[in-house]
């Protein structure tokens, strides 16, 4: 179970980097005025996170990767729909809160499922 943990912290992580290193650019200036010291700062620490929590999520079940796949992308569905709401103030419709619960039981699935 604490390679799951381990797993789904850094997913968590590299996803909340990424939406800072895409999307800061339209909430920070200082992320739309320097591009390329964004994604050469980002872009290392970004990657090493995913290859960790992939090979976490696959140590705990026992060499498959579809399973972190999926929570590596529920993952960022969420993340990317709470920080949006955060920082660029975009409410949640319908459909964002109906994409929300599919991908909450995709990690549901996933997590209780093995």
């Amino acid at each position: 179970m604490r390679n799951l943990l381990y797993g789904v912290v850094l997913l968590i992580l590299g996803q909340i980097g990424i939406w800072f290193q895409t999307n800061g650019q339209f909430a920070f200036p200082w992320f739309k005025r320097n591009p390329i010291l964004v994604s050469i700062i980002f872009g290392t620490v970004i990657s090493y996170m995913f290859i960790k929590a992939t090979a976490y999520i696959a140590i705990y079940y026992d060499g498959q990767i579809w399973p972190g796949r999926f929570i590596g992308f529920a993952m960022g569905i969420c993340s990317f729909t709470i920080l949006t709401w955060y920082f660029m103030d975009e409410g949640i419709n319908t459909k964002t809160l109906i994409s929300l619960i599919l991908a909450s039981t995709l990690v549901i699935i996933q997590i209780l499922w093995k």
